[in-house]
């Protein structure tokens, strides 16, 4: 799927609207999350790296956005308790929820999968696969309430055609996919309710600079030259869109 190239999201696409971006300290997480608020969302910033978090919520306060929020999670050591806890805390604190950019993404060193332990594999299938999802789960109520809502999973453009090394990262996400495909079979009975993955492809972001140390950043677009991507999926543009895997640089 690919949405026009001159796609650009209204003025105050999203406000009203609660959006939680994980992954919100760097990268393509962080300009998601300044793109939401300055659309007029009032955004959950997560983040594991509190210093970092802080840095995009003052970011956002800064721009005159809506006054967001802020969450400190490990997906890497959290419990089903600590997900209920946090879906929990969205409610207690907004009472709705419309929306969830799960953009939070743990890598390991690429190597053969015969070479990948079995504490590495357990970070690379807690973080970029069942986090998402256990996630999801614990904010279902909150989602299936609002009038239109939408989650975003993020794939990776390796996906396709994995090459050698890639395992650790592309089957987590790889299942993700799959697993999004059959929730947005789940979810047709609310109607307002959908579900995509967006693949970013390589933009200059620290994850890229870990997977590929030796490529010039300046090579490759900024992650706000894909967020129109982003801005669609996440808004009542995409409504009646589920299933879908959005690629932003096709």
């Amino acid at each position: 799927m690919t949405i026009p190239t001159d796609y650009r999201p209204a003025p105050g696409l999203l406000r009203e609207r609660v959006i939680l971006v994980t992954g919100a300290s760097r990268g393509i997480g962080r300009a998601a999350a300044l793109a939401f608020a300055g659309l007029g969302a009032t955004v959950i910033v997560h983040g594991r790296d509190e210093t970092r978090t802080a840095e995009t919520y003052d970011a956002i306060v800064a721009a005159g956005a809506p006054e967001p929020a802020r969450v400190h999670l490990d997906f890497a050591t959290a419990t089903e308790t600590d997900y209920g806890a946090f879906a929990a805390s969205i409610a207690e604190s907004f009472g709705r929820l419309d929306g969830i950019l799960h953009s939070a993404i743990h890598l390991e060193k690429l190597m053969a999968a015969d070479a990948l332990s079995e504490g590495a594999w357990q970070r690379l299938l807690k973080v970029n696969f069942l986090a998402p999802l256990l996630l999801t789960r614990a904010a279902a109520g909150l989602l299936k309430a609002a009038p239109d809502a939408s989650v975003i999973y993020t794939g990776d453009s390796h996906c396709a055609v994995p090459g050698a090394y890639w395992s650790g990262l592309v089957a987590p996400k790889a299942a993700l996919i799959a697993a999004m495909r059959s929730q947005a079979e789940e979810w047709t009975q609310w109607p307002g309710l959908r579900v995509n993955t967006i693949v970013p492809g390589p933009v200059g972001s620290p994850a890229r600079a870990f997977t590929h140390p030796g490529q010039s950043p300046k090579a490759l677009p900024a992650p706000a030259a894909i967020l129109p991507g982003y801005c669609f999926l996440i808004g009542p543009d995409s409504r009646g869109i589920s299933g879908t895997v959005l690629d932003c640089q096709p």
